[in-house]
């Protein structure tokens, strides 16, 4: 959901709150449980699911090493789960014409720096940049340029948003702002 009138825009951005993240996070849980559980039964040297037979896998060195990559599942998919339900990386822009102020917000990890607030002047604005790298792995992003503190992204490297797209809202972002666009 995004909003503008003549002198505001505001655009929120979508955090990892995602159906992907949800799938590969379940994904991944699964797994590495099944991982975990086999690599206990080998060790066990009793069948705790019945599809695996614990007399197949011996529990040195194919069990402890399923026993690994059990925990180091079930490690990445509590971060993926954190990162889901913390959010990380939403947040909103918002550009303001009349007070002339920009201003971009995140929210982050939980600490001292969960907020992620940053706010800069439009005339600092030197241009919008668009970058679009067509192949196998395109990729197609959005970024300020700020004097003074470089390539700020507007947009997500994984929000594949097509070469039209990209351009329609680069187009309208500095038609609003009032400022150059450069393509690399």
């Amino acid at each position: 959901m995004n909003w503008r009138s003549e002198h505001i825009w505001i655009e929120l951005i979508p955090g990892s709150q995602k159906i992907s993240n949800f799938c590969w996070a379940f994904i991944l849980f699964l797994g590495s449980l099944g991982f975990l559980v086999v690599g206990t039964s080998s060790y066990l040297g009793i069948n705790l699911i019945s599809l695996f037979p614990s007399q197949q896998i011996i529990f040195f060195p194919q069990g402890i090493v399923m026993s690994f990559y059990g925990i180091a599942g079930l490690f990445i998919s509590s971060y993926l789960w954190c990162t889901i339900f913390w959010n990380v990386g939403s947040g909103y822009d918002q550009f303001d014409r009349k007070k002339g102020i920009m201003r971009l917000f995140r929210w982050g990890f939980p600490g001292i720096n969960r907020r992620i607030f940053l706010s800069f002047f439009l005339k600092d604005i030197q241009s919008i940049r668009m970058e679009a790298r067509e192949g196998l792995f395109s990729r197609h992003v959005l970024y300020m340029e700020i004097r003074g503190q470089g390539a700020i992204p507007l947009t997500r490297t994984d929000d594949n948003l097509t070469l039209r797209e990209i351009e329609k809202k680069a187009a309208e972002l500095a038609y609003f702002l009032r400022i150059p666009i450069e393509v690399f």
